[in-house]
């Protein structure tokens, strides 16, 4: 491929001489020779007795860093680890092979007027009172029903044994167990058989295991003696005065006021998505346009890139990678195949973004930088030096600059 370019180095003269030496100096600590002190045995002594082939492989791994700077200096930019090769090594030089995957060429098709239109944004009242309702039922709180009986909804304290073949269940009793009814958190037709049932009353419940249940218990009689202990119901709030304090938002004080904010949060919740979602297609499009032939190597990295990053969500979860291929019984080759689609996705958005931005001439100015550091530190509770260090400088905030300008040509209509 074009992007693939084969750069040749040699390090000689007096600058390999000081990298053999460095490579003697850092085998020396534990060298040993009868008659010399560890780490005191002279260059020449040890030369005689192990050859200078023997610093050969250490020099070259020294070596190896002035030699790329020296690739690099050849008016080359890897967009992925270049991999190395040594080609010839003697006492006089060694040579190095860098093989350098440089930013494939990229034909830009249509990328603005793309005739995409952006959804309208919609917030009905029907999905108003059901946001009210969800506050509602978050707040609402668990006290003792006194009187009546267990209901859909209720949770019954309840004492509990089952049967079964005239035996004991293993498993199955317990005692002061909280069981919302409903829930189906018993097998099926155990809930639906409390309902009625008063505080004191004790049943006998017949019934059987359903057929997927596990081997030894499905499509089983079990009989299940049941005591209610006490029964709980989930009081939800009435809309007034309390409910508003409670609440505790600035400005909402009546069932009007929280509409208006209630409808307000819900249009700018929807209006990012539909924003993503637009801007997705615009870039799907563009990038369906354009024609790029991208390296496997590219394609590795960023799918390995992806993988390290899933890796960190797991650990914030406090899971590992090992746990998650063990618990779904996936192989790394297959999660890596996953992958690619996505990876293949990213890298051809990355690449549509930065033609666009060479093409256009895209800058970002100092004030610019500023201003986004600035914005963003605030926005996350950090210094404008924090943030910046966190984010890897002012070079990797111009670029996500001048990545976000160019999406707003491409949203050009």
């Amino acid at each position: 491929m074009k992007n693939v370019k084969e750069i040749e180095i040699e390090i000689k003269g007096k600058e390999w001489e000081k990298d053999l030496d460095k490579a003697f100096k850092k085998k020396l600590p534990e060298l040993k020779v009868p008659g010399f002190r560890k780490g005191s045995i002279p260059k020449e002594v040890y030369l005689k007795k192990a050859g200078i082939e023997s610093l050969f492989m250490d020099a070259s791994d020294i070596a190896i860093e002035d030699a790329y700077k020296k690739a690099l200096d050849k008016d080359v930019n890897p967009v992925v680890q270049p991999s190395v090769e040594i080609v010839s090594v003697s006492k006089d030089s060694v040579k190095f092979k860098f093989t350098i995957i440089t930013r494939p060429e990229i034909k830009l098709g249509a990328y603005t007027k793309l005739g995409i239109k952006k959804e309208e944004i919609k917030v009905s009242k029907k999905e108003i009172d059901e946001e009210i309702e969800k506050l509602r039922d978050n707040m609402a709180e668990i006290l003792n029903k006194e009187n009546g009986a267990v209901e859909k909804g209720n949770i019954a304290i309840i004492d509990f044994d089952g049967v079964v073949d005239g035996k004991k269940l293993d498993g199955g009793s317990g005692k002061d167990y909280s069981l919302e009814i409903g829930s189906n958190t018993f097998i099926p037709g155990f809930e639906d058989e409390l309902v009625g049932m008063s505080i004191g009353d004790t049943k006998k419940i017949n019934l059987k295991f359903p057929e997927d249940y596990v081997e030894n218990l499905k499509g089983k009689d079990v009989t299940f003696t049941v005591t209610i202990k006490g029964i709980k119901e989930r009081v939800v709030p009435a809309l007034g005065k309390d409910f508003y304090e409670d609440l505790a938002i600035d400005g909402v004080d009546s069932k009007e006021s929280l509409e208006e904010y209630i409808k307000s949060e819900l249009s700018e919740k929807k209006n990012d998505e539909v924003e993503n979602k637009y801007v997705d297609e615009l870039l799907h499009k563009a990038t369906d346009n354009m024609e790029v032939e991208i390296n496997n190597e590219i394609i590795d990295e960023e799918v390995h890139h992806m993988i390290h990053q899933y890796e960190d969500e797991l650990k914030y979860q406090g899971a590992s990678l090992q746990q998650y291929l063990a618990m779904t019984k996936t192989k790394m080759e297959d999660l890596e195949n996953m992958m690619k689609p996505q990876a293949i996705a990213r890298i051809k958005t990355r690449f549509l973004l930065e033609e666009i931005v060479d093409k256009e001439n895209i800058k970002a100015s100092a004030a610019e930088i500023k201003e986004e550091v600035k914005n963003n530190a605030a926005k996350y509770g950090m210094k404008d030096e924090e943030f910046l260090d966190a984010m890897g400088g002012n070079d990797a905030i111009a670029y996500d600059i001048k990545m976000k300008k160019a999406v707003e040509i491409i949203k050009e209509a």
